[in-house]
């Protein structure tokens, strides 16, 4: 989703502004009418993720897995 905003009006929304661009949209701002500038989201820095996922699955083949029984379905869930 794009949306253009005027710098004020930027200004004004800021937090709104970043939880929008958050959720996947690109933002631009303008002043007197012209484009000058655009808050879009932050690509996920693919080579850190998947090195991240390798740790946690080489910590994950190293730990002894816990036995704690059967439990029922009821026992999932807080009341």
């Amino acid at each position: 989703m794009r949306t253009a905003v005027t710098a004020s009006e930027a200004n004004r929304n800021f937090s709104r502004i970043l939880r929008e661009v958050e959720r996947g949209a690109t933002v631009t701002v303008t002043s007197h009418g012209r484009e000058v500038a655009r808050i879009v989201p932050v690509e996920p820095d693919r080579e850190r993720l998947l090195e991240a996922r390798q740790r946690l699955l080489d910590r994950l083949s190293r730990q002894e897995p816990k036995v704690i029984g059967p439990w029922t379905r009821d026992e999932l869930y807080d009341d």
